[in-house]
């Protein structure tokens, strides 16, 4: 079954997502007018909304960090060890490469995930890809298997994989055992996720600053350490990412291919530009300014935060190691980021790491079950029995995974994102006219010098296609010059 299932994950992520992916970044990186590095510059006003912004959603600066949360996994960690150990140092510039690529597709699923936003029963803004596919499309039948998709891989399958990290890095660190790692995760994710949507925006705004600072301050510090060796670093990932190494030995194609399609996976499972699942944080957002392009240019930073900074930081610690050097070095990616930093600052960097793992770890966990809930409400199944049984049933799936080896289970999310992925690659592709008018409109208004507000009576074809009372409704004297 696992040999099968390793099959088709090869055909879906090497053969068909690869390009796809690749493909939608490029359309949206043209379509849009180059708006990841035009506009790069307005991260600190996008995150500063004025008091008065409308209360019915989450701020700016939680939709970022939430959306964070579920990106900043084990996976910075062990992925990008592996990526390492796999692709070779090149891997870690093409993961920069797809990370830039795919600010455009964070850029075009977020802005269509605040457009086609809608209120639920409590006043609060809900949304996400199944949204717009029902709304946008009229392919209310798209948006349910998407939800399917995205709430068994990201609400519990995932979980147990994020779960069973957890679990190993505190074992091999301070010997806890597994069982106790379970319980307390458990609980920890209970308090959280009984929450819903805010409460993990309020635990995302306070924890993901906190964990990403000093990760990326550990590895600026390793860097201080071995500042002479930097140089040298940087010509290696250069060389080996255009396999300028492997030239004279005949060996250029195979190393650069690898190298290649090994960033291009590891950036891909790392950033989740295209996969549908950051739009469910997006959607939740009152957006400032009161425009959804503003909060689909927020949320393209968050791959760049978490691809090019993150990611980067877990590289320069493995390449400034050494440790790659050694070819009986385990292919474990924690215990190879465990062994890197313990050889450069001593023995207590596996417990540091382990502590780093555990944020990591959690927060994707919060996180991604929030982002399964909210598909759960698009199902029409929020009822309180039915919400208390897919709560029990992540936590019992949080248990599992801090107990069981999971190879069948990774394989089997592998599978669930990937057709998640395709499915929303489609939407957001059928929907692009959409997102180059309302990017347009955007930036117009920046042009003329006024805070972009979103009129829908502009767009007749679009007004009639979104919720009443959202777009509508706004007070446009609230807005600043």
């Amino acid at each position: 079954m696992t040999d099968f299932l390793h099959f088709i994950n090869d055909v879906l992520w090497g053969s068909v997502l690869i390009y796809l992916l690749i493909g939608a970044g490029l359309w949206f990186t043209f379509r849009c007018g180059f708006v990841q590095f035009r506009y790069f510059t307005q991260f600190r006003a996008l995150i500063s909304p004025p008091s008065s912004r409308d209360k019915a959603g989450i701020s700016p600066f939680q939709a970022l960090c939430t959306s964070l949360a579920a990106r900043v996994g084990s996976g910075n960690i062990a992925g990008v060890a592996l990526a390492l150990t796999m692709g070779g140092p090149g891997a870690i510039f093409w993961m920069w490469v797809v990370a830039l690529i795919g600010m455009a597709t964070a850029f075009a699923e977020c802005s269509l995930a605040q457009l086609y936003k809608r209120r639920d029963s409590e006043g609060n803004y809900r949304g996400g890809p199944a949204w717009y596919m029902e709304s946008g499309l009229g392919m209310r039948w798209m948006g349910v298997m998407f939800s399917l998709f995205l709430m068994l891989a990201f609400g519990l399958i995932f979980n147990a994989v994020q779960a069973n990290s957890i679990a190993n890095a505190l074992n091999h660190a301070f010997a806890v055992p597994k069982t106790w790692s379970g319980i307390l995760l458990a609980v920890l994710t209970a308090s959280v996720i009984w929450g819903g949507m805010r409460g993990t925006a309020r635990l995302a705004q306070f924890l993901v600053p906190f964990m990403a600072i000093i990760w990326v301050m550990m590895s600026v510090y390793v860097v201080a350490l071995h500042i002479d060796r930097v140089p040298d670093v940087i010509m290696l990932v250069i060389k080996s990412a255009f396999g300028w190494q492997e030239a004279a030995s005949g060996a250029l194609a195979f190393t650069l291919s690898q190298a290649i399609t090994t960033g291009f996976q590891r950036s891909m499972f790392s950033n989740e530009a295209g996969m549908g699942s950051t739009p469910n944080a997006a959607a939740a957002a009152s957006a400032w300014p009161p425009h959804p392009a503003s909060q689909g240019l927020l949320q393209m930073f968050g791959v760049f935060i978490d691809t090019v900074i993150i990611c980067t930081a877990t590289a320069a610690i493995v390449l400034l190691s050494g440790i790659l050097d050694n070819p009986t070095t385990s292919t474990d990616g924690i215990a190879l980021v465990q062994m890197a930093l313990s050889g450069m600052v001593g023995g207590w960097a596996s417990g540091f790491i382990a502590f780093i793992v555990f944020l990591f770890a959690f927060t994707s966990i919060v996180a991604n079950y929030a982002y399964a809930e909210n598909n759960l409400l698009f199902l029409q199944q929020k009822n309180p029995f039915t919400l208390v049984l897919f709560r029990s049933l992540a936590l019992v799936m949080v248990m599992f995974g801090t107990l069981s080896p999971l190879p069948l289970v990774w394989q089997l999310a592998d599978v669930a994102m990937a057709f998640m992925a395709i499915t929303n690659l489609s939407a957001i592709l059928l929907l692009s006219p959409v997102v180059r008018d309302i990017t347009a409109d955007y930036l117009r208004q920046q042009k003329l010098g006024v805070t972009p507000v979103f009129d829908p009576n502009r767009f007749p074809e679009i007004k009639n296609q979104l919720a009443p009372g959202v777009w509508d409704d706004l007070n446009v004297t609230k807005t600043r010059r």
